[in-house]
């Protein structure tokens, strides 16, 4: 049997992670150029004369920040998801990986009290990057970001339960993560970041849609309306299929604005054609568990490339 160290690393599911990593990625590079470009800041970083605002260093370190909250976040609403779902009984018949709640393994309160801990850690370093930044209705983001986190599938009516995953993901785990980070780096948003904000949204909601799509026969069971169980499998799978293309449509945006670099993140799409496969080849329950990885690790290259695409 697993060691507890191993049972929270399994509940922290690391294979969504990349999630976390591609907003702060891509709204990094995004600040980036607008504030000139790499070779700037690196003159900016040894100049003792140069503004801190537009510093490398300073930069850097507020980028760190926003990756904590990010990454804080996502291991915090992960196991906060465990926790609700376990208590609710919604993955007593599991078809993916092990929950820590529904298990038995890990008492739910202390799923649940990791749960706020993370939560606790994205809200201190989401306060050093407000107070740095200047950005006082950030805080306001930020609380907004950890509700949306714990109601996804807690309280009395999770919004999860009700279509409106994709929504929020898109929202927080998008437009939110991906020009705060610019915004807080930069002090703007350019067309570019919005362009990637959505892409990178898109994504996030490709890696849910798929996780539903498993889960379809046992939600039902379960009682849990989730977007793809409303879709039903074909027209989920349809669905999949456009998440996971249209960000690459949306690179027309930074190539007209200036930012020709942002065709690298053409390459990504090569990683994608692995997971749309199990999907058009009608891969059910396990099957499709790779696909959730796969996905996620399309998005975080797609956002890497776009990233140095903008900063270059």
């Amino acid at each position: 049997m697993a060691n507890k160290a191993q049972l929270w690393i399994s509940g922290a599911r690391l294979r969504t992670l990349p999630l976390a990593f591609a907003p702060v990625v891509l709204g990094a590079g995004a600040a980036v150029g607008q504030l000139g470009g790499l070779s700037d800041l690196v003159i900016g970083s040894v100049d003792p004369t140069i503004d801190d605002n537009v510093n490398g260093w300073m930069l850097l370190f507020k980028a760190l920040l926003a990756l904590i909250v990010a990454l804080a976040l996502q291991i915090g609403s992960n196991y906060a998801n465990d926790y609700s779902d376990g208590i609710r009984g919604t993955d007593d018949d599991r078809v993916g990986p092990m929950r820590l709640t529904a298990s038995g393994l890990i008492p739910p309160e202390q799923v649940k009290r990791a749960a706020f801990i993370c939560f606790g850690i994205a809200g201190f370093a989401g306060l050093l990057l407000t107070i740095l930044s200047a950005a006082w209705w950030m805080l306001l983001v930020g609380v907004a970001a950890v509700l949306a986190a714990w109601y996804y599938t807690g309280g009395k009516h999770p919004y999860g339960y009700m279509a409106l995953g994709e929504v929020f993901v898109f929202i927080f785990f998008g437009l939110v993560a991906t020009l705060g980070t610019t915004y807080t780096m930069a002090g703007g948003v350019s067309a570019a970041a919005w362009a990637g904000a959505v892409a990178v949204g898109l994504y996030a909601c490709a890696v849910l849609m798929v996780n539903n799509l498993r889960d379809i026969p046992t939600d039902i069971e379960a009682g849990k309306r989730t977007l793809a169980v409303l879709l039903g499998d074909r027209r989920s799978r349809i669905a999949y299929l456009a998440l996971v293309f249209l960000p690459y449509p949306l690179l027309i945006v930074p190539i007209l604005t200036g930012y020709s670099g942002a065709l690298l993140a053409i390459a990504s799409v090569v990683l994608v054609m692995k997971p749309v496969r199990a999907l058009v080849h009608q891969r059910t329950g396990q099957a499709l568990v790779p696909a959730i990885k796969h996905t996620s690790v399309a998005a975080l290259v797609y956002a890497v490339l776009l990233s140095l695409g903008l900063a270059l």
